[in-house]
């Protein structure tokens, strides 16, 4: 007998869970630094509106497929898409998902690390340059790193063991206000620091002189990875939905726009801050674990500082794995008719083994290169500029070729609510999502100069 499949608990659980799947560690260092980068709050109009034309439509459809399919990636595809290549949507997803794991849970680990490291009094006075080097110093420490890791690697399966709605909507339920109430507190206690305006209006200041094409290839790809597109956590997600009375339409704009705020909201914690005190905002993890915590060192209380930031960091991070989590065990239960406690524990096994050569690379296997990329950032350029693009691409196409835009249409606004598929969708879907998910596909390949 076909086992009954799993259903949300509410709306509102569902949204939340699928928020703290978007919101993630982008939100918290790419998004403020591109910014700034890209013409301040001109930079930020463009995010808003491609946000809307593309990152809505995109993850609307994804979400789309999973609730039709009502099953995980790749036995979804293979039922929707039959032999065609369209089922290699769901291959490309679970590659990106657990490429992204294997790196991911290293990153939750530091978060971990530096968070415990608070109340060890580690953030005395110090400078960005000591904070360089204790950075190098930890990362070079394989074996330490996974110390830290795995531990967080056994509260996301005990939380994916415990199910769909006592485990991933409870977490969320609990996770995301906590979330969104460190982001809106610590935000008000940056700007209190002399001189943190500066950082406001570096931050939102339009400068339309910045503005080229290369900031629109930027905002896009931002949107595209922030949102999340093409890591099948959507669809997964959307697979336990009820393939009449949900509504996704409604869903995916409020999960967009809670993703987009908590972007925002990210860069008034941050820059108000670092400008105060002088700071240079760095790209990349440098922001988390060097600027700031050279920031938390001249502060008179840095260690519960440091102590807040990084819970606040480790929540976001957390809810974004449980979903690629989620993504892959699912996966393993519909692939083998395994229970959910052995899917996870042995997607996470698996997970902790692909790990333990990343961690090396940032030690005795530094000097490893393929294709002159360490191993840490060639399982991020595999999974985010290869698998992740091409997957998003395939869906923008499936939905305007294979499936048709008012198939599409039919089936999405079905228990949707006053925000529905309209027929102005119709080019946004056809031509406009498709050439612009083309165009971050030939970005990340390098093919655009």
């Amino acid at each position: 007998m076909k086992a009954v499949r799993e259903r949300w608990g509410s709306r509102l659980g569902f949204v939340l869970a699928t928020t703290g799947f978007s919101v993630g560690l982008g939100n918290i260092w790419r998004f403020p630094y591109l910014v700034g980068e890209n013409g301040g709050g001109a930079f930020l109009l463009i995010y808003v509106l491609l946000a809307v034309l593309i990152g809505i439509p995109l993850f609307t459809a994804e979400m789309s497929l999973g609730r039709r399919a009502q099953a995980t990636p790749l036995a979804g595809m293979r039922k929707l898409a039959g032999r065609s290549p369209f089922r290699l949507i769901g291959w490309l997803g679970l590659g990106a998902a657990f490429l992204i794991m294997a790196y991911y849970q290293l990153i939750m680990g530091w978060i971990a690390a530096y968070f415990i490291r608070a109340f060890q009094g580690g953030y005395g006075a110090g400078s960005v340059q000591a904070a360089t080097e204790s950075f190098a110093a930890f990362t070079g420490r394989p074996g330490l790193v996974l110390a830290y890791t795995i531990p967080v690697m056994l509260l996301s399966g005990f939380i994916i063991t415990r199910g769909l709605r006592r485990g991933i909507e409870r977490a969320a339920r609990l996770l995301m206000p906590v979330l969104f109430l460190f982001l809106i507190g610590l935000g008000i206690v940056s700007l209190q620091f002399e001189g943190a305006w500066e950082g406001v209006r570096w931050y939102l200041a339009p400068d339309f002189s910045a503005i080229g094409p290369e900031t629109w290839l930027a905002a896009l790809g931002q949107a595209f990875y922030s949102i999340g597109v093409g890591m099948m956590g959507a669809f997964v997600f959307g697979s336990y939905l009820h393939p009449r009375k949900s509504d996704i339409p409604g869903s995916a704009a409020t999960i967009v726009a809670l993703d987009t705020l908590a972007a925002v909201l990210a860069g008034f914690v941050m820059f108000p801050a670092l400008f105060a005190f002088g700071l240079e905002p760095d790209q990349g993890a440098g922001l988390l674990f060097v600027t700031m915590t050279g920031l938390f060192g001249r502060l008179p209380a840095g260690d519960v500082a440091a102590a807040f930031f990084f819970f606040f960091v480790f929540i976001a991070g957390l809810t974004s794995g449980l979903a690629l989590l989620e993504a892959l065990a699912a996966s393993a239960m519909d692939s083998f008719g395994w229970s959910r406690r052995r899917s996870a524990w042995a997607v996470l096994a698996i997970i902790l083994l692909a790990g333990v050569p990343i961690a090396l690379g940032g030690g005795p296997w530094a000097a490893v290169r393929i294709g002159g990329r360490g191993l840490f950032e060639l399982a991020d350029y595999v999974s985010g500029n290869l698998f992740l693009t091409v997957g998003g691409l395939l869906i923008s196409l499936y939905v305007a070729t294979a499936w048709g835009f008012e198939r599409f249409r039919a089936e999405t606004n079905q228990g949707a609510g006053r925000f529905r598929i309209t027929g102005a969708w119709g080019p946004v879907m056809r031509f406009l999502v498709p050439v612009a998910v083309g165009l971050v596909v030939l970005a990340g390949l390098g093919l655009l100069g």
